[in-house]
């Protein structure tokens, strides 16, 4: 698994060993990051549920200028935090601004307001976490309502979070990863 775009591009990023996380492919945040195209520099970002790191890393390498890393279990932490020495190497800037919590992702930090949002959980909680995380996010991008949401789901699972719309979904088929972009629904005068 490597960065496929930006300064950084080709960086190859450790993973845990075993079950720990489910790395989002080289292809779904190449066809997510070319659907965001310059929205992503200079942008501020929050990944959830971030595993290796591979989506904010991948914003990063893109221009991003930093962000928070969410990530409970401690072997994937320590990976992301060695991916990110890597990829700020390579991309010629400290770890300023950048912050990996390891910690529960549903307890969103609120300091400070992103405006890319990466969440990429384990496929079998995504029932039980979404409306938790969509409720959370609608308060803290409250200050942001052009903040973009970008969950990476199986093609046989849809999202409906009240208050959200969909604005794309990339990817098909049953069982196989796709992307969906979410942005907060215009609130009724």
């Amino acid at each position: 698994m490597r960065i496929s775009g930006g300064a950084a591009r080709g960086i190859q990023l450790v993973v845990p060993k075993g079950d720990a996380v489910r790395p989002a492919t080289d292809g779904m945040r190449q066809a997510a990051f070319s659907s965001l195209g310059a929205l992503v520099v200079g942008a501020r970002f929050l990944d959830l549920f971030a595993g290796s790191g591979a989506y904010g890393l991948e914003a990063l390498s893109r221009g991003a200028a930093g962000g928070v890393f969410v990530e409970k279990n401690a072997k994937a932490a320590a990976c992301l935090r060695q991916n990110l020495a890597a990829v700020c190497k390579s991309i010629g800037r400290d770890e300023d601004g950048i912050t990996v919590f390891q910690a529960d992702a549903l307890t969103v930090p609120t300091d400070g307001v992103p405006d890319l949002v990466f969440i990429d959980p384990p496929y079998e909680i995504i029932p039980e976490v979404a409306p938790i995380l969509f409720a959370r996010l609608a308060e803290a991008l409250g200050a942001k309502p052009d903040a973009l949401v970008v969950f990476e789901l199986p093609g046989e699972l849809d999202l409906a979070p009240p208050g959200w719309t969909q604005l794309k979904r990339l990817g098909k088929g049953v069982r196989q990863p796709t992307v969906a972009f979410f942005r907060a629904s215009p609130a009724s005068p």
